[in-house]
C-alpha cells in the first residue's frame, strides 16, 4: 500500500522522488555549517606548516563561507537532479531561451562565483602567511608591499570571475563587452572622480614612499601610528587608540610630517622675570641655564638663550635648545627636568616669575 503511494505521480514526478529530493535538501541544509568547518580543518592539515603563524581558526574563518557556499550549491544539483518539469508545462529546452535556461545559467553564474570566492581567499590566506613574514624583515618596505600587492590580487581576480562568470553562464561576448566599456570610460571616471583620486593617491604613497605601514606620521590636528594602506585610505592608530580612516587623496594633498624620520626634538619658549631682578641677576640666571642645557647628556651643543625683551610686565628671555631623541615621551621627560632646573637657578638668583598685570590688579582690588 505505501509501496504503491510512493510510487503515485504528482506534476510529472513520483511522490519517491518528491521525498528524496527534501531529504537530500534538508540534510544538506543542517549539515553545511558542520561538513563545511570539516573541510577547512581537513584542508589545513595540508597547509599546517606555512599557515602556522596564522593558526587554524583563522584559516577556519577565511575558508569557511565559501565552501559552505559550495556545498549549497552541491546540495541543490542533488536535491533537483531527479525531478523534471512536467511535460503538460512546455518549457523550452536548456539551449533555448526558458526557465530552464535561466535556471541552468543561475546555476552556473552561481557555481562560478563560489569558486571566484573561494580563490579570493586563498589570495587572502597567503597574504596573512606573506605578511607575517614581512614583519619578520628589518625593511618597512615589505609591511607596505604585500598588503597592497593581496588587495590588487583580488580586485583582479574578481574582476576575472565576473568576467569568467558572464561568457560561460550568460554567453556574452566578453572582448566587445570590455571593449564598450571603454566608450564610457569618461562618464564612469567622472562619476567615481574621487575613488580615482584616492586611487591614484595610493600609487603616490606606494612610489613616493612619504612614509610606510608602522610609522608615526602628523597630518593637522591627527597624529598616529600607520596600520594599514589600503587602494582608497590608510588606516592610522590615534595617539588616544582610535582608528582613523583618512582618504588617500587627503595625505597626498595635504602637508604630513613623518614623526618617524625625527632625529631631535625641538623646544623653544619665553621665560618672563619680574621686573625687579637686576641686570647681574639676569646676566647670572642666562648664564646657569645656559651651563646646565649645555651639559645635559641629552640635548645638542649650543642651545639659545638671550635676553630678547624688555617689556611693560617682564624681562623676557628666549630659550631654545635640541633634545636628541626620537621617542616624544623621553623629550618630554628631558624637558621636564630642565624646567625644574630653571625654576632652582631663579630661586638661586632670587628672581620670580612675571606676574600677568590682571592678575596683579585683580589680587589689589580683592
Amino acid at each position: 500500500m505505501i509501496h504503491n503511494w510512493f510510487h503515485n505521480t504528482l506534476f510529472g514526478n513520483t511522490i519517491e522522488q518528491y521525498c528524496y529530493s527534501i531529504v537530500i535538501l534538508a540534510a544538506g541544509l543542517v549539515l553545511k555549517k558542520y561538513l563545511s568547518k570539516l573541510s577547512s580543518r581537513f584542508i589545513y592539515y595540508f597547509f599546517r606548516k606555512q599557515g602556522k603563524a596564522i593558526g587554524a581558526h583563522k584559516f577556519m574563518d577565511i575558508f569557511t563561507p565559501p565552501i559552505a557556499s559550495l556545498f549549497v550549491l552541491g546540495t541543490l544539483y542533488l536535491a533537483f537532479n531527479k525531478l523534471s518539469f512536467p511535460v503538460e508545462w512546455q518549457l523550452a529546452p536548456e539551449h533555448s531561451f526558458g526557465l530552464r535556461m535561466v535556471l541552468h545559467r543561475l546555476f552556473q553564474a552561481a557555481l562560478i562565483l563560489s569558486f571566484t570566492w573561494l580563490a579570493i581567499r586563498v589570495t587572502e590566506f597567503s597574504g596573512l602567511i606573506l605578511i607575517e613574514k614581512a614583519k619578520a624583515t628589518p625593511h618597512k618596505t615589505d609591511d607596505q608591499l604585500v598588503p597592497y600587492t593581496k588587495e590588487i590580487v583580488k580586485v583582479v581576480l574578481a574582476a576575472m570571475g565576473i568576467l569568467i562568470m558572464l561568457a560561460v553562464a550568460f554567453d556574452l561576448d566578453v572582448v566587445s563587452l570590455v571593449a564598450g566599456l571603454g566608450i564610457g570610460g569618461l562618464a564612469i571616471a567622472l562619476a567615481a572622480k574621487e575613488s580615482l583620486e584616492n586611487l591614484l593617491g595610493s600609487f603616490t604613497i606606494f612610489l613616493d614612499k612619504p612614509f610606510t605601514v608602522g610609522e608615526t606620521i602628523k597630518l593637522g590636528t591627527l597624529e598616529g601610528k600607520v596600520e594599514s594602506i589600503g587602494f582608497r585610505s590608510t588606516r592610522i592608530r590615534s595617539i588616544d587608540k582610535t582608528r582613523v580612516t583618512v582618504p588617500n587623496k587627503k595625505l597626498v594633498d595635504a602637508e604630513l610630517i613623518n614623526d618617524t624620520d625625527r632625529t631631535h626634538h625641538r623646544a623653544a619658549f619665553n621665560l618672563s622675570i619680574a621686573l625687579a631682578t637686576s641686570d647681574l641677576a639676569l646676566k647670572n640666571i642666562i648664564a646657569d641655564i645656559k651651563a646646565f642645557i649645555n651639559a645635559h647628556p641629552l640635548t645638542d651643543s649650543d642651545p639659545i638663550i638671550r635676553f630678547r625683551d624688555i617689556k611693560d610686565q617682564s624681562f623676557d628671555i628666549y630659550i631654545a635648545y635640541i633634545v636628541k631623541t626620537v621617542e616624544y615621551d623621553e623629550y618630554l621627560q628631558v624637558r621636564e627636568h630642565i624646567n625644574f632646573e630653571i625654576l632652582s637657578i631663579l630661586k638661586k638668583h632670587q628672581a620670580n616669575l612675571a606676574v600677568p598685570m590682571r592678575q596683579l590688579i585683580n589680587a589689589t582690588t580683592a
